[in-house]
């Protein structure tokens, strides 16, 4: 009962696209009529039989149409068996259990397709993302052209409460911007224009909070961005396109399925074709031995099983698109409902990715303003991406701003800067700097140096005037989000928690302290986290690697399922991981791992349902123990419920 196709007969939908359907009701009402004409009236039996003839063509339209084209191909499926289990049950006089026979199944057939487009029309919405029309400025007019002319470095206007037409970046104007539909973020983020676009890096790179997607919403504000991917290039096209590659990916259980269903169906054949000549052994007629024959047929018939697996994945899929999580396919959504271990990167996966300033600690009675109004003018000079966060960091902390009383900035190679601040000397480094500049350390600074980089931070030293005055911690802090997070994935079920970093091994021991990991291993090289990896694999069989998708691949491709952050932005993540957080929340976690448990157990709750019917009804019909009417109910029922236990998953919730 399975098609390929999202809408299976769009060539044939003469009453439009629910004609399926209404043929299964049309067939109902003249199987009831027909019914109701032989059993509670005297009319001619032509006037019944005209009824169940006419049931059979509006029941056995589509599910012809369906055997016709697997014929074509040279194989036989569940829609000829059906047929052939009809037109049997005709033939030996049985009309009326026939046609309630296709009344079910067609209604089944009408049903299932309706959950897979359902569940398919959740994820083609994204086709709705896209707007048709961009406002592009040339020549200082503005004119309104379709997307798939914008080209690359065109000027786009985005009028407040539209769609915005392009990835690309603003070069003009501020505003709120509604992400939800690519990243499923639930609130608006502040956007602001790029001071310049000479020298821009790769569109990865780019500052977040300057860029723009297709799809998204702008809020009060008119913006003009400057285009950098084509539309058929943009984040929501090679979106909607992954998705739908989704569809030929199929599960473990899928593909197991499928070989079951490769031997089972000639068995059932061979089965049926041996219970017709019943009559040559056991003393019935040849009618009662086909009856039985076709009753087994119907009973046998894989229906549930064909769709108990599809109709869940596609579901599930489904559902972590809309909450703007990408799952390629049934495979990575099965395993990752059978990980116990999470592997982690530590910058810009568990923490902010970038330094922050933690600790200014004064001495020698210099007050804590004073040295950060020094070490703000020193560190303005400097273009270190660490003075800069330094910087920036004491003008936010402290409310302070820049007062020039700084000169003569000297970056000194792996040790620090020295400058001038008002016409003394300025040192601002690491201990090594302090010794070779004749300063002295004493044991109080250096106890705090330890005690600080123990705990994860980086510590500078401040010098002036021949004295230590201070020191300074900085550190990539934590996500506010990750130690919630880390609650959540353990009380999910997730045992094991390791952060694989670069950095120094206190540095994760401080971060694993403070979020609650269960391992922390630093001071490792790609080549070292692909071998924790692989060590991890050989202890625990499966686990999940979760990093941005660029610098961990090597990693990532080995681990059981690759989870990338941020991936919105990111061509690579879309491409290698499995799994992309198109938002960069790690907090969207749980919900992807608690959805993909909740697909694995609908899956089997399907399996189970589908395979016990069939157990259950094969050797009851054998020993004439039911008649066709019951076996069709029950099997048509069956499939109807894993139909709808899939559909669930359509409105799955993290607890």
């Amino acid at each position: 009962m399975k098609h390929t196709k999202s809408e299976p007969h769009d060539h044939n939908q003469i009453l439009g696209k629910k004609t399926e359907l209404y043929f299964a009701i049309f067939c109902g009402v003249f199987l009831l009529a027909g019914f109701l004409i032989e059993k509670l009236t005297d009319y001619n039996q032509w006037f019944a039989l005209s009824s169940y003839i006419t049931a059979y063509f509006f029941g056995g339209y589509f599910i012809s149409i369906e055997a016709y084209k697997k014929i074509k191909k040279g194989g036989f499926d569940i829609d000829f068996l059906m047929i052939a289990a009809a037109v049997g049950a005709a033939y030996i006089g049985s009309w009326a259990e026939g046609a309630l026979l296709l009344f079910l199944f067609s209604l089944g057939h009408a049903l299932e397709h309706y959950a897979m487009n359902k569940a398919k029309k959740s994820i083609e919405a994204l086709n709705s993302l896209s707007p048709k029309i961009a406002i592009v400025k040339r020549h200082g007019r503005l004119e309104e052209i379709s997307i798939d002319d914008l080209k690359i470095n065109d000027i786009i206007v985005v009028k407040p409460h539209t769609k915005i037409a392009a990835d690309g970046i603003i070069i003009s104007g501020s505003s709120s911007v509604n992400q939800a539909p690519i990243t499923g973020e639930s609130m608006p983020v502040d956007k602001t224009f790029i001071e310049t676009t000479d020298n821009l890096p790769a569109f990865d790179s780019l500052d977040k909070k300057h860029v723009v997607f297709t799809g998204t919403i702008n809020g009060d504000h008119v913006l003009e961005v400057l285009v950098l991917k084509l539309s058929k290039d943009s984040t929501v096209s090679r979106l909607i396109k992954m998705v739908k590659d989704v569809e030929t990916q199929k599960s473990p259980t899928q593909r197991l399925t499928k070989k079951f269903e490769k031997w089972y169906v000639p068995i059932v054949i061979l089965v049926v074709f041996l219970l017709c000549f019943a009559y040559l052994i056991v003393d019935e007629n040849f009618n009662t031995s086909l009856y039985r024959a076709i009753t087994v047929l119907v009973a046998a018939s894989p229906c549930a099983l064909a769709i108990s697996t599809p109709s869940a994945v596609l579901s599930g899929i489904a559902r972590a698109a809309q909450k703007g999580v990408l799952i390629k396919g049934g495979k990575a959504l099965e395993d990752l409902g059978g990980i116990s271990t999470i592997a982690f990167d530590k910058t810009g996966t568990l923490t902010e990715g970038k330094p922050k300033l933690t600790h200014v600690i004064p001495l020698h009675d210099l007050s804590e303003i004073a040295l950060s109004q020094l070490v703000l003018d020193v560190e303005s000079l400097s273009n270190h991406p660490l003075a800069k966060a330094i910087s920036t960091d004491i003008k936010i902390q402290y409310n302070l701003e820049v007062q020039n009383k700084a000169s003569n900035v000297n970056a000194i190679q792996g040790k620090g800067i020295s400058a001038i601040y008002s016409g003394n000397e300025v040192l601002i480094g690491n201990l090594k700097l302090m010794e070779d500049s004749g300063i002295k350390t004493d044991r109080e600074v250096k106890s705090s140096i330890v005690n600080l980089s123990e705990n994860g931070h980086t510590v500078m030293i401040v010098a002036y005037q021949n004295v230590i005055v201070g020191l300074i911690g900085v550190m990539d802090i934590p996500r506010k989000t990750a130690a919630a997070t880390l609650i959540k994935l353990k009380q999910i079920g997730i045992k094991h928690m390791i952060m694989l970093t670069g950095d120094h091994q206190n540095v994760g021991n401080a971060i694993a302290r403070q979020i609650g990991l269960t391992d922390a291993r630093g001071d490792l090289l790609p080549e070292d986290k692909v071998s924790a990896v692989r060590e991890l694999i050989e202890r625990d069989k499966k686990i999940a690697m979760v990093g941005d998708g660029v610098n961990d691949a090597p990693a990532m491709a080995l681990s059981t399922v690759s989870i990338a952050m941020g991936a919105a932005g990111s061509d690579v993540a879309l491409e290698t991981a499995d799994v992309a957080l198109m938002s960069d929340k790690i907090e969207n976690l749980p919900f992807v791992i608690g959805l993909s448990r909740e697909s694995k157990r609908i899956i089997k709750q399907n399996i189970m349902i589908s395979l016990g019917v069939v157990f259950l009804l094969v050797p009851v019909t054998i020993l004439g123990l039911t008649n066709i009417g019951l076996a069709v109910a029950f099997h048509e029922g069956s499939t109807i419920v894993v139909v709808l236990n899939a559909l669930r998953l359509l409105r799955y919730k993290m607890d």
